[in-house]
């Protein structure tokens, strides 16, 4: 019993899907460490596509380390399509499913019977991001944006 749970609370772990619509020039990969995050959109940039993805946890909606492995998956999804920058956009939380098990024993004598059981379940919740991968030229680069290898100027 124990052995098949695990395998079902692995595979949801596993479990994370991404999306993306491309909506402009798709340009080569770049490693993911170099995609920028900004929260707000810069004054100049070229939109590649809009993106999402999830991550699945169990017992409660995640926190920290759920955003923290979106944002990751996010900026790998835009490093393969070029993209040196990322805009967050929303980030939102589901349950999507609950997993249970329960157990009981019954015992019989001449007088009385007694019964006897124990159940639970476990949450499993989602937590989804999205946001724009873009392109910022090099010559528009926002001050104190450096792109990473780039000194600054000076």
């Amino acid at each position: 019993m124990r052995a098949s749970l695990a395998v079902i609370l692995l595979a949801l772990g596993a479990c994370a899907p991404t999306t993306q619509i491309v909506t402009g020039t798709m340009r080569p990969p770049i490693s993911p460490a170099e995609v920028k995050i900004y929260s707000h959109a810069p004054a100049a940039y070229q939109e590649i596509a809009v993106l999402t993805a999830s991550s699945k946890s169990m017992f409660t909606a995640g926190g920290q380390k759920s955003i923290d492995k979106v944002v990751e998956r996010l900026k790998e999804q835009a490093a393969k399509l070029g993209a040196n920058g990322l805009i967050l956009e929303d980030f939102s939380d589901a349950q999507t499913a609950s997993i249970g098990t329960g157990v009981g024993s019954e015992s019989y004598s001449r007088r009385s019977s007694v019964g006897v059981g124990v159940g639970g379940a476990v949450g499993v919740f989602k937590k989804t991001g999205r946001g724009r991968a873009i392109f910022i030229p090099p010559g528009d680069t926002p001050p104190g944006n450096t792109p990473p290898g780039n000194p600054p100027p000076g």
